[in-house]
């Protein structure tokens, strides 16, 4: 796969610097990596395109994509879809799919969303980064992204997720391919991101919208658990199986998902 220049992964690290210092607490697991290659996902489930990173102009690399992940990871996603068909055909239900937002991401695109993350959060509150006497503002912007973005760590010992082809983002689809309301978008910085947000809302007004999105995210959650694939602690949309945050979760001694460029070789 096709990398990144240096310097502009470099610049983009500069920036991102200080979440260098988010340490979680997965991040003591060791990892044992299982050798698989990545697999593309377009020909069995559901990609949502445009893809987002790469319409920002994300730098994947020539040929890179990032719509694949590690084989293993990708049968339990396959397996998910069959959990989902079924939960949907039992219950009487619209028929329902796994939409694929984001998958496979090397750390120059980490890097590079980190960085279009703060900036665009700085935006919203009307912060100049340039501007001194908002210095503290926006290290509170940073210390917020970097509840929901993994640091662009370069250290092969605490990889960022996605770079080691074993997370996803997605969420659930009809049948024309329109993602459902979810209550809250993927990337979202804020409460809204949290897999349970909706919960008091949705118990003090079982008929009302939040109900309805708490019971979306609690379908996706459980046709993800089904597969084996964990959720993070603070989004909803996000899923993984064989990572450190996968192997501190079911306490398995340690994760088979690493980050090795050399196992990258993409395969049909």
């Amino acid at each position: 796969m096709g990398c990144v220049v240096p310097n502009k992964l470099a610049i983009c690290l500069q920036r991102s610097h200080c979440l260098f210092s988010m340490q979680r607490p997965w991040h003591s697991v060791l990892i044992d990596d299982c050798g698989e290659s990545l697999r593309s996902l377009r020909s069995f489930l559901t990609c949502m395109e445009p893809h987002p990173y790469v319409s920002l102009g994300a730098p994947y690399g020539n040929g890179a994509d990032p719509f694949c992940l590690r084989q293993g990871v990708r049968s339990r996603l396959l397996a998910a879809q069959v959990h989902l068909q079924g939960i949907t055909t039992e219950a009487g239900l619209q028929p329902l799919r796994l939409g694929i937002f984001d998958a496979w991401r090397p750390v120059s695109v980490q890097a590079f969303m980190v960085n279009h993350a703060i900036d665009q959060e700085c935006a919203r509150q009307g912060i100049n980064a340039d501007d001194s006497d908002q210095l503290n503002r926006v290290e509170n912007v940073r210390a917020e992204v970097a509840r929901f973005w993994a640091p662009p760590s370069t250290d092969l010992l605490i990889p960022p997720p996605h770079s080691t082809g074993a997370a996803v983002d997605l969420t659930l689809i009809d049948a024309q391919g329109s993602p459902l309301d979810m209550g809250g978008e993927i990337d979202a910085i804020g409460p809204e991101s949290l897999p349970l947000h909706h919960v008091d809302a949705a118990v003090d007004h079982p008929d009302g919208t939040a109900a309805l999105f708490h019971s979306r995210r609690c379908l996706l959650h459980r046709v993800m658990t089904q597969a084996g694939f964990v959720r993070h602690p603070n989004e909803w949309w996000h899923f993984s199986f064989g990572d450190q945050l996968w192997a501190w979760t079911v306490h398995a001694d340690r994760a088979i998902y690493g980050r090795d460029p050399n196992l990258f070789s993409l395969e049909p």
